[in-house]
């Protein structure tokens, strides 16, 4: 009989166990309701004394219990500037602290002091217009290992499906309440200067990389137009020779100006039609090709009419030293046959 009614106490005990652990564990929040929203934050702003840390988020506890030792009264608070689902937990940054005061408030010196004295910095937080918000009951030890397993998932999905920028994120211990703050404004005020040095070392390093990089893609890039440069170049210059074997207004010196102008037009401007037309026009003949083609500006008509094709053509390319030259030397000769005739008929008049 005495038996049994052992086993009966120490089942009895069991279960009074189980529940008071199971009360314990909803006092602390276990079935609390999880509410995001955005709008106004909790808080004004703030005077912090603060630590900065690197490393795991799960090894900011000693920071809070070394904060609440230098004044337990003090409302805690912790600022997480990386996600550990997407950052090395090892390469995590965070600030844990207290806060010294609130609002117009300023804090006490004794406080600061003592603060100082531990190694301890200050900062002023702002209070940002709006922000993404949620709240979870800090009764016991308990709430806060339920608060940062249930209210930072829900931050997440409410953030995400919103598409919304809401950074750092802020944990204020105030009362009864554990508060998740994400500022929607302001979010830079909320980087202490050791994080803001960090982010500027990052960002040099990107830059020299991306300069280094671009460097070399520069280096290939030239290789590549140089090459290019060079087939333009060779084909400019057959064109430019084959352009003086069919005229025969082009000799050698007037060959290579164009030659030289032909390729810094074509690696310039693209190969324009108007470089053709000044490769024509430019030259005096030395005589490759001429042979062939002296027959047919024989008769004096055609002579004319070459004269005036060029003058046309001239006139279209009047910036052409040599050419105006020329143009100037075919009125002048003209003008003096037009004298000469006028000369003869006023003799014959008399």
């Amino acid at each position: 009989m005495s038996d049994w009614l052992l086993i009966g106490l120490f089942v009895a005990l069991v279960v009074l166990l189980l529940l008071t652990l199971f009360g314990f564990a909803v006092y602390s929040g276990l079935f609390s309701e999880v509410v995001v929203s955005a709008g106004l934050p909790p808080i004004g702003n703030i005077t912090v004394a603060y630590k900065f840390q690197v490393g795991p988020y799960g090894d900011c506890g000693r920071l809070f219990t070394e904060s609440c030792s230098i004044s337990p009264k003090l409302c805690s608070i912790a600022v997480y500037y990386d996600n550990p689902h997407t950052v090395d937990p090892e390469k995590c940054h965070y600030v844990v602290g207290s806060i010294l005061s609130e609002g117009e408030e300023k804090p006490a010196e004794k406080v600061v002091r003592m603060f100082l004295k531990y190694g301890f910095k200050i900062i002023n937080f702002p209070a940002p217009s709006h922000v993404v918000m949620a709240t979870f009951p800090y009764t016991t030890p308990l709430s806060i290992h339920l608060a940062v397993n249930r209210v930072h998932s829900s931050l997440d999905t409410y953030i995400k499906e919103r598409k919304l920028c809401a950074h750092p994120r802020l944990e204020i211990y105030k009362g009864n309440q554990i508060y998740f703050v994400c500022p929607l404004a302001r979010q830079g005020d909320f980087y202490v200067p050791e994080m803001k040095e960090l982010e500027k070392k990052s960002r040099a390093a990107a830059a020299e990389a991306e300069d280094a990089q671009t460097d070399i893609t520069g280096a290939d890039t030239l290789s590549e137009t140089s090459s290019i440069s060079l087939e333009a170049t060779t084909d400019s210059r057959e064109t430019s020779v084959a352009t003086s074997i069919l005229s025969p207004f082009t000799s050698g010196h007037g060959r290579d100006e164009a030659d030289n102008r032909s390729e810094h037009s074509y690696s310039e401007s693209g190969a324009s039609g108007s470089s053709f037309e000044e490769l024509d026009l430019e030259g005096n003949g030395d005589g490759d090709g001429m042979t062939g083609l002296s027959s047919d500006l024989g008769s004096a008509e055609d002579q004319d009419t070459t004269k005036a094709k060029w003058t046309k053509e001239h006139i279209a390319l009047e910036k052409e030293k040599v050419s105006a030259k020329w143009r100037m030397g075919n009125i002048a000769i003209k003008q003096g046959n037009d004298t000469t005739e006028v000369d003869t008929a006023t003799s014959r008049q008399c």
